[in-house]
């Protein structure tokens, strides 16, 4: 059995002033540092896809890293390495495994909160 994940300090702070911001073409990550913890608020724009505007950073041909997150706004389409597609909505949490395309549909800018790929997301 994994032990309990403990929480030790007591912390807030706002993505508005964010500890690190990455903006890749049509990209915002603004990363927040908590104790041990790293959230981040991704905003993509409309007509951001990951093989376009984050692949240039990344430089692998998919998107390699795994995500776990709330979407707060907008719509994204996902697709795997496999062929399996989804569209993650406004009011949905969502787990995303490495190997994936991505890119926002309509005209509203896709807006997440993501708990465990933000440490590392964008970064050049």
């Amino acid at each position: 059995m994994v032990a309990p994940v403990t929480v030790k300090k007591f912390e807030v702070k706002s993505h508005d002033s964010p500890d690190e911001v990455r903006a890749p073409n049509k990209t915002r990550v603004e990363v927040v540092k908590l104790d041990d913890y790293t959230i981040g608020r991704f905003n993509f724009e409309p007509g951001w896809r990951w093989s376009e505007c984050v692949k240039p950073v990344a430089k692998t041909e998919k998107c390699q890293a795994s995500h776990v997150g709330y979407a707060v706004s907008g719509r994204m389409v996902v697709v795997l390495n496999d062929g399996t597609q989804k569209t993650i909505n406004a009011g949905e949490s969502y787990t995303i495994p490495p190997g994936h395309d991505a890119w926002v549909e309509g005209e509203q800018a896709f807006v997440g909160i993501e708990v465990m790929s933000a440490a590392d997301y964008a970064k050049g």
